[in-house]
């Protein structure tokens, strides 16, 4: 009996969905089978600053159940629409997919909860523990993004992330004393820039490079990127004018800045092999309450910034990402309230409280063998223009 083109996508969609649970692996503490997943899987994982154990299975409705729903859910897709979604599916969010337009106000029941059509997608597709669009966040490529109650929302789960809440009080991954925010000193041992030639200065919480962002009514660019390896910079600063920006390893539908084509000596057998992780990498956007960082590889990701914590804390924190979820990193108006414009002192120097830094796959802190990111065999450095 031969199928229709209908019948073989939804059955390739189905066998597409999330995987749910997943064993223990070997790894960097804290580090488990689900946080090395394919992309966007999710898997029932929590997010940030060091959640080990596994989240409680949500056991809302049974397979046949959620199969019996998802089989009807796509059958009223047409056939142009299941070929986006199997694209978006089965590329894991790599491939620059289409929004996927459907009815917002139908909502469809599984087990005792009631789900939005792009949740229930979701659901499927990514994170098998989701409850509520609470959870979610629309990513700015969206054509729902910032649109409230429309008639047609957008369907494609790749088109959404996984928030990343943040606890209080947080478990220490790493903390740093608030002290390195003041003015400091340059270390007699700092690192080297390809770029240069030279050295750079390399204080406990930004570099040097920041001064960049100190000329006067500069407003051509919102921030500057800059990739490392260990103690070595590659490549040079790469300056953003664009809203949004993915930065990648190796990724043909990428558009932005690709590590890939930097040029690197650096010969680290680790070096190679997590470069070789970073695949689909980070999203950049600066939205209105903000700049988010959404992790669209395979890894966690490990972010520092000034304003993810209390600003009364001494400490600053290193918040673990994982694969599919999406952070705040930056807030610009609590990073000018800890400026302190009155302290005339502290203004003449690089204020590092306007530096974000981005650590791929391994962390840094008290529960790691590095106890500065300078360690790390790749990282970034964001550097926010503050004119």
């Amino acid at each position: 009996m031969f199928r229709t083109k209908r019948s073989v996508l939804v059955r390739r969609l189905w066998r597409s969905r999330a995987p749910g649970g997943g064993e223990e692996e070997d790894g960097e503490p804290g580090e488990t089978a689900a946080d090395s997943r394919a992309h966007g899987a999710g898997g029932g994982r929590g997010c940030c600053m060091g959640k080990s154990g596994k989240l409680a299975k949500a056991h809302l409705g049974s397979e046949a159940e959620l199969k019996a729903l998802t089989h009807a859910v796509l059958k009223r897709l047409k056939e142009k629409q299941l070929e986006v979604l199997l694209q978006a599916v089965e590329s894991r969010g790599g491939a620059r997919t289409s929004c996927l337009p459907l009815p917002g106000k139908v909502d469809s029941r599984l087990g005792q909860h009631w789900y939005s059509l792009p949740l229930l997608l979701c659901k499927v597709f990514r994170w098998p523990d989701l409850r509520h669009c609470s959870e979610v966040k629309r990513l700015c490529c969206c054509e729902s993004y910032g649109k409230t109650h429309p008639e047609l929302v957008c369907c494609n789960p790749h088109h959404l992330s996984r928030l990343c809440e943040l606890e209080s009080p947080p478990p220490p991954y790493s903390r740093y004393p608030m002290d390195f925010l003041k003015p400091t000193d340059c270390p007699d041992s700092v690192p080297s820039s390809t770029e240069t030639g030279g050295t750079n200065c390399l204080a406990p919480g930004g570099l040097s490079d920041s001064q960049v962002l100190q000329g006067p009514g500069d407003r051509s660019h919102w921030c500057v990127v800059a990739y490392w390896e260990e103690k070595t910079r590659v490549g040079r600063l790469y300056s953003v004018q664009e809203p949004s920006l993915d930065i990648f390893y190796d990724l043909p539908q990428g558009n932005g800045f690709c590590l890939g084509q930097l040029n690197s000596d650096n010969k680290s057998q680790l070096v190679q092999k997590v470069r070789s992780k970073i695949g689909y990498g980070i999203q950049l956007t600066k939205e209105v309450d903000g700049v988010w960082v959404y992790n669209r590889s395979s890894y966690p990701i490990f972010i520092k910034s000034a304003t993810l914590d209390n600003p009364d804390s001494r400490t600053l924190l290193v918040h673990k990402v994982f694969p599919g979820f999406s952070i705040k990193a930056f807030d610009y108006e609590k990073a000018y309230s800890l400026q302190r414009p009155n302290d005339h002192e502290f203004m003449q120097q690089p204020w590092t409280g306007f530096t974000v830094q981005i650590s791929f796959v391994k962390g840094w802190g008290q529960c790691y063998t590095r106890q500065f990111i300078s360690s790390c065999p790749c990282w970034l450095e964001v550097i926010f223009n503050n004119q």
